[in-house]
């Protein structure tokens, strides 16, 4: 098995950004290669082109593999529009709980650490501040796909 969090604690380490690393390692849960979904996300990292003024990067990479998994992919399919954003906040929700904080800048005041909320992080020793992100929000992408996949 793909061990997603260690994938996406190497891309960061290459230099790919919050973003394209958790979507790159996450790409296949979508049935698209890292090659595929990593371009659309260049200026997401850094909260917003590097501004750390926005939703952290890795949150905005696990939101796009949800809209891949669960796409709203018709104008008029309210259902598809209403689960796609339930399932994005709960995401998001879900990493608000884990580290108190959404937005890059906050995370990075912050410095929120390893902590019992954080297994994947301390399984890879991760201890800069984005890997941590990173491998939590590919951790809680995982978990969260497969319940909804479980649920359908």
């Amino acid at each position: 098995m793909m061990d997603r969090c260690a994938l996406a604690y190497q891309y960061h380490k290459e230099g790919w950004n919050c973003a394209q690393a958790v979507a790159g390692s996450c790409a296949d849960l979508a049935g698209r290669t890292p090659e595929e979904v990593m371009p659309l996300l260049g200026g997401f990292g850094g909260g917003i082109g590097g501004s750390h003024e926005e939703l952290c990067g890795a949150v905005s990479g696990g939101v796009l593999i949800l809209s891949l998994c669960f796409p709203h992919a018709r104008g008029g399919d309210q259902a598809a529009k209403q689960n796609l954003y339930r399932l994005s906040r709960e995401f998001r929700r879900r990493f608000f709980e884990t580290f108190g904080y959404t937005r890059c800048g906050e995370l990075l005041r912050a410095r929120p650490g390893v902590t019992e909320k954080t297994p994947a992080a301390r399984r890879l020793g991760a201890a800069a501040h984005c890997d941590i992100m990173i491998v939590t929000a590919v951790e809680l992408l995982e978990a969260l796909v497969a319940e909804e996949r479980g649920r359908l």
